[in-house]
This record gives structure tokens, C-alpha cells and sequence, in this order.
């Protein structure tokens, strides 16, 4: 079973930059669909987007200018860049790898912790 890591978490200021990565150990992320989503405290977990294994990418409208989704071939990455963070951005964010971008998708990391604040 696929069991992927998110890294890259941590502090950061409001209007500042942080890239989050997700992989496998085992298996490479190249013929998954990954997707990145976030749970607030105290809220719901959203997603965030979502990249297909042919590379088609899929945004939440209201991060699309700030956040971009991509994977890296060469180490079997599908890494979240997020941009002028807000501190409405601090969350756990997980990645989950499965068949398809849609819903009901299976094989969810631990997470990582980014803390937007001054």
C-alpha cells in the first residue's frame, strides 16, 4: 500500500513562502493522483488541490493565485508551493495519493504543521 510523508511544515511570517513535499518510500507518486489538503483548528478539512497522474492540476478558486501544485519526476515528488501566506493558511496540511482527483480518496500521510504568524 502506498503511505505517503508530507515535509517541509513549519513557522512562517504572514506574506512569506513555504513549500511542502509528499513521497513514498516505497512506491513512486509518478502514476498517482495526490492531493493536498488542510484541516484549521477547530474546522473541517479542506482540499487544497489536487494534481492527476497526467498532470492535470485542480485549485481551490481562493488559493489558485497564491498556492501551486506540482510534481518533481526526478525524486517522485508532488510538492505544494504556497505564497504570500495568510495567517488563515495555518493548518495541518496532508497529502493523500490515490487512483483519481475526486472524492473518497484513500492512502493519507500523518500531515505537516504550518503556523502562519508574526
Amino acid at each position: 500500500q502506498v503511505r505517503p510523508v508530507e515535509s517541509g511544515g513549519g513557522s512562517v511570517q504572514p506574506g512569506g513562502s513555504l513549500q511542502l513535499s509528499c513521497q513514498d518510500s516505497e512506491f513512486p507518486l509518478d502514476h498517482f493522483a495526490v492531493a493536498w489538503y488542510r484541516q484549521a483548528p477547530g474546522k473541517e478539512r479542506e482540499r487544497v488541490a489536487c494534481i492527476t497522474s497526467g498532470d492535470y492540476t485542480f485549485y481551490e478558486d481562493s488559493l489558485k493565485g497564491r498556492f501551486t501544485i506540482s510534481r518533481n519526476i526526478a525524486n517522485h515528488t508532488v510538492n505544494l508551493q504556497m505564497n504570500s501566506v495568510k495567517p488563515e493558511d495555518t493548518a495541518i496540511y496532508y497529502c493523500v495519493a490515490d487512483h483519481f482527483c475526486g472524492q473518497g480518496m484513500s492512502n493519507w500521510g500523518q500531515g505537516t504543521q504550518v503556523t502562519v504568524s508574526s
